[in-house]
């Protein structure tokens, strides 16, 4: 078989998967083309906006608090910059947080729930005790605590809601291994001298990938949400860097009079948060049926 018939095969098996998800799960392929719109929209901001400066930034005191119109579709903030601009930078913010918080939290998770759910003993044991002492507390507790302690900033706000996000993909992770290291795939490798590192990358972790993907698809949405309520509480990216939760913040004085600054920046948050939400329930029943 050749490289091109195998890629063709290959490309044939894909797109024959997307349209029997978006046969068999049609709410899920609609959130699915609304955040592909979302990160294409951020990807591409400074080319659906005249108000590039602004966006980034810049005031404009000349403009502030003008209505949505012709010329500032959705309005303008305090500082006179476009609200639509803003929010598409903004986009660019709260979804880069997002993904860094859920792949950072995946990759502590992930590695560590394998090796514990594998070995078992007092590693297990260590292991859990662990995850058990941060799901004591809620993450949103975990997330401003670490992030008052930590102060504003990416990283800092990255690295807060990490910690307090991690243990869960440990659980799914060590769950998975502990009910697949005695199937006899497993055993017939371990018997034939296969080093535990390869056992648990090449025939334990194909096996987690499904659900750790279905709950991360679930966690970006939260993610945006936590993220969203460190801006809002003064603990984010600080200004003039644009953030979702930090200008609701700021629209929250001028509420309700000048309604669009706190409206439009919350519909993003929630636009983004259902997407994903739903986009994660469709995967979770699609491997639910295929696993069954």
């Amino acid at each position: 078989m050749t490289d091109w018939t195998w890629t063709r095969e290959r490309a044939g098996a894909g797109v024959q998967a997307l349209l029997a998800f978006v046969w068999r799960e049609p709410a899920g392929a609609l959130s699915l083309l609304a955040i592909v719109l979302i990160v294409l929209a951020a990807v591409f901001a400074p080319y659906l906006t005249d108000y590039v400066a602004e966006g980034r930034g810049t005031p404009n005191l000349a403009h502030k608090l003008q209505q949505p119109s012709a010329a500032h579709i959705l309005g303008t903030d305090h500082q006179g910059r476009d609200l639509w601009a803003r929010i598409l930078f903004g986009g660019r913010v709260s979804l880069s947080v997002a993904f860094v918080v859920v792949g950072i939290a995946v990759g502590i998770g992930t590695p560590l729930g394998i090796v514990a759910g594998y070995y078992g003993g007092w590693v297990d044991e260590v292991v859990m005790r662990v995850t058990d002492v941060f799901l004591a507390f809620p993450p949103l507790l975990l997330a401003i605590y670490f992030g008052a302690l930590l102060g504003p900033g990416f990283f800092n706000m990255v690295v807060a809601i990490s910690l307090g996000w991690w243990p869960w993909y440990a659980r799914i992770a060590r769950g998975q291994v502990v009910s697949l290291k005695q199937r006899p795939f497993v055993e017939a490798a371990r018997f034939m001298g296969v080093a535990d590192v390869t056992v648990m990358r090449r025939h334990l972790l194909p096996f987690v990938v499904a659900p750790l993907s279905v709950q991360a698809t679930l966690d970006v949405g939260l993610a945006i949400i936590t993220a969203s309520a460190l801006s809002f509480l003064g603990l984010g990216i600080p200004p003039p860097t644009p953030d979702w939760g930090e200008m609701v913040n700021a629209g929250r004085v001028y509420f309700p009079d000048r309604w669009w600054y706190v409206v439009f920046p919350g519909l993003a948050i929630v636009a983004v948060a259902v997407a994903f939400s739903v986009l994660g329930d469709s995967l979770r029943r699609l491997t639910r049926t295929t696993s069954v």
